[in-house]
């Protein structure tokens, strides 16, 4: 099965110390787990920032978090 893609994105610069020169507003990923991991512990710059991952090939947004908030899992029961 090909790995699949996902995307960390925000309308707003990203900040964190596990993404290579932090301030781009997206990050691509190939393991779910870690692009979820790595957007959970970022911030935007200004904070309080919508942060998304999304599965490139269908765009569906699988996490979301208000950058300095509780995160959001999209696959929650």
């Amino acid at each position: 099965m090909p790995h699949s893609t996902y995307r960390i994105e925000s309308s707003h610069p990203i900040a964190s110390r596990w993404l290579p020169g932090s301030g781009s507003q997206q990050y691509f990923v190939r393991d779910r787990a870690l692009a979820v991991a790595v957007a959970a512990k970022s911030t935007t710059r200004p904070d309080g920032q919508e942060i998304r991952v999304v599965h490139v090939a269908t765009g569906e947004v699988v996490f979301r978090k208000q950058s300095g908030q509780r995160p959001e899992f999209g696959d929650e029961a």
